[in-house]
């Protein structure tokens, strides 16, 4: 049996995606708002510095 090779994750960088800070999608508020397919989604940062984002 042969072994698959492993799977390596990309950057950031490496995959070409855009990059936005936190500090430049809040800007000082803890929860933002995101339109998509008309839905708005809610994202914000905990207490523990986390980010979730919610439907």
């Amino acid at each position: 049996m042969t072994a698959l090779p492993e799977a390596t994750a990309k950057t950031d960088t490496q995959a070409n995606l855009p990059s936005f800070t936190t500090e430049e999608l809040f800007g000082g508020a803890t929860e933002i708002g995101i339109a998509h397919q008309g839905l708005t989604y809610r994202l914000r940062i905990t207490r523990q510095g986390k980010l979730v984002l919610n439907k």
